[in-house]
């Protein structure tokens, strides 16, 4: 029973993984509607790297803020698909708290 398990987990893993699209296959135009369609896209960038692509500040949460994310698509190196939650920069820069 625990290997039909486990063989269960591994299977709906590798799932995950094929269903995520890959931006290297698409045009930037395509990349562009897939996240202004869905709001908040996890997609492929390279053989071994994915990343969390939204369509505004309203897909981060706190303390996290929007910045662009320009990507590369199957049709151009530059690509503004959207934005990337990053961490908050500090306010006061330089200080030692």
């Amino acid at each position: 029973m625990r290997k039909l398990a486990i063989w269960m987990l591994l299977l709906t893993i590798t799932d995950v993984a094929h269903a995520r699209p890959d931006v290297r296959t698409m045009t930037c135009a395509q990349a562009k509607a897939l996240v202004q369609q869905n709001g908040s896209v996890v997609m492929t960038t390279g053989k071994y790297t994915y990343e969390r692509y939204v369509a505004g500040q309203a897909y981060c949460e706190r303390p996290y803020v929007k910045r662009r994310a320009w990507i590369v698509t199957k049709d151009t190196s530059e690509c503004l698909v959207g934005y990337r939650c990053v961490d908050r920069p500090p306010r006061f820069l330089g200080r030692d708290d």
